[in-house]
């Protein structure tokens, strides 16, 4: 039995093959377990505990800003709608009649006259005569005033025309506010056809405090009409 031993062991340390020693065997346990932790475990609780708290903490506060958000999209909506009417809300601005009100209680009195002329001009290839009925009207801060202008066309088709409009001198421009006017519509005349068109205004009462208006006592409105192509 003794030489079978004797050769096996010669065998193995003369084979390729190493076999480990049972001290080496002993040792393998632990090893993988090692490995195991190192590999499987991950992050330890407290850091994962914490990454938890900080995500939870990032969804809480975006929820509370879409929250808060949503809430004051309201009044921002509101705004936008009374300042430019959209979604059929009444713009509150204050109107000509409460604004002249306002003045008369606070004792302004206008005694400023100012002239308002007019002028009428037609673009190239427009075949109409444009004049105003009036070449100027004298009114005073605060007061209304209509004036109408005539428009005739002198072709053999029917034209379409649209006007635009300017307020010299422009520093100015911000007193003088349109009631009723026909500029940017499109009006359509037969040959020969001829029409009066209102413009109704009033000058700001402001015009007659503001110190920045001294001396300016003449106002020129005027219209250009353009020919619009029929698509």
């Amino acid at each position: 039995m003794r030489p079978f031993i004797y050769r096996l062991r010669n065998l193995s340390s003369s084979s390729p093959f190493r076999f480990p020693s049972p001290n080496a065997v002993g040792t393998l346990p632990n090893a993988f377990s090692q490995c195991r932790c190192a590999s499987g475990g991950g992050l330890s609780d407290p850091a994962r505990d914490h990454s938890s708290r900080k995500t939870l903490v990032y969804l809480l506060g975006l929820v509370g800003a879409m929250v808060g958000a949503s809430y004051a999209a309201v009044p921002l909506y509101r705004r936008f709608c009374q300042a430019t009417g959209y979604g059929g809300t009444v713009n509150r601005r204050e109107t000509v009649e409460e604004k002249i009100a306002r003045h008369a209680l606070d004792g302004t009195k206008n005694s400023r006259d100012v002239i308002v002329q007019f002028n009428a001009d037609v673009a190239d290839g427009m075949p109409w005569k444009f004049t105003p009925t009036q070449r100027e009207v004298r009114v005073k801060p605060g007061e209304s005033a209509l004036a109408f202008f005539t428009a005739e066309n002198r072709s053999s088709t029917p034209i379409t025309g649209v006007s635009t409009y300017n307020v010299t001198p422009m520093k100015a421009a911000v007193y003088f506010n349109k009631i009723q006017c026909f500029c940017f519509e499109e009006q359509r005349l037969l040959p020969g056809e001829q029409i009066d068109m209102p413009v109704f205004f009033y000058i700001d009462p402001e015009f007659e405090t503001d110190p920045k208006m001294n001396g300016i006592n003449n106002l020129i409105l005027s219209y250009t009409f353009f020919k619009v192509n029929d698509g």
